[in-house]
C-alpha cells in the first residue's frame, strides 16, 4: 500500500473526507509549512532579532555597528527524511545587502545566501541530527543593520513563494 501526501497551501488544522465504497470516513489532518527552518526571537554581537506578526524576521542594530562575520543563529534537529535530498534555501526581503544567511551541520558551512546570490541547493550530510541557521554581518566593513527577511528552507531545488516555518519561538543566541 502506498502512502498519502497532502500539501497544502497554509498550514492548520483540517479534515480529509476519505469514501471506498460505501464507508466515508472524515480524518483529521495537520497540514504543516514546507518551510522547514525553526527560529525565533534573538540577540547577540548588537544585533537583536524579532519575530514579525506574519512569521518574517525583522533585524535591528539601532545605531551600532554589527562586527564583521558576527550575528545571531539558531540551531535545531533536522527530520532524518530531509537528510541527503537536495533542499533550496531562499530569501526575500530588504535588509542590506551585507546580510549572509547560512546553513552549518556539524560547524560545516553547506551553503548560504546574500544579496546577488539566492536560491542555493544544499544537501544535509547523512548522519547529521541538528543544523544551524546563521545570520552574519558580511561586507568588508562593520555597520548598522535594519530591514526584515523571509527566510526559507524547502524541499527540492526551486524556491517557492515564502510560507511562515511551523516554529517560530526558538531562541536563538549570538554567533562568536
Amino acid at each position: 500500500m502506498g502512502a498519502l501526501s497532502i500539501t497544502g497551501i497554509k498550514p492548520g488544522s483540517t479534515s480529509l473526507k476519505l469514501t471506498a465504497g460505501k464507508i466515508t470516513k472524515t480524518v483529521p489532518i495537520t497540514v504543516l509549512s514546507r518551510n522547514l527552518l525553526a527560529y525565533g526571537p534573538a540577540s547577540g554581537n548588537g544585533l537583536t532579532v524579532t519575530v514579525a506578526q506574519d512569521g518574517s524576521l525583522d533585524f535591528s542594530s539601532g545605531t551600532e555597528s554589527v562586527p564583521l562575520y558576527k550575528g545571531v543563529s539558531w540551531e535545531f534537529d533536522v527530520p532524518e527524511d530531509i537528510v541527503g535530498v537536495p533542499l533550496i534555501i531562499s530569501y526575500t526581503g530588504d535588509v542590506p545587502g551585507t546580510l549572509v544567511i547560512s546553513l552549518y551541520a556539524n560547524a560545516n558551512s553547506l551553503g548560504g545566501v546574500y544579496q546577488g546570490k539566492n536560491n542555493t541547493v544544499v544537501t544535509i550530510p547523512k548522519g547529521t541530527t541538528r543544523i544551524e541557521l546563521r545570520i552574519l554581518r558580511g561586507g568588508v566593513t562593520a555597520g548598522s543593520v535594519s530591514g526584515n527577511l523571509k527566510i526559507q528552507l524547502e524541499l527540492g531545488n526551486t524556491a517557492h513563494e515564502w510560507m511562515k516555518p511551523d516554529v517560530t519561538s526558538l531562541e536563538g543566541g549570538g554567533v562568536n
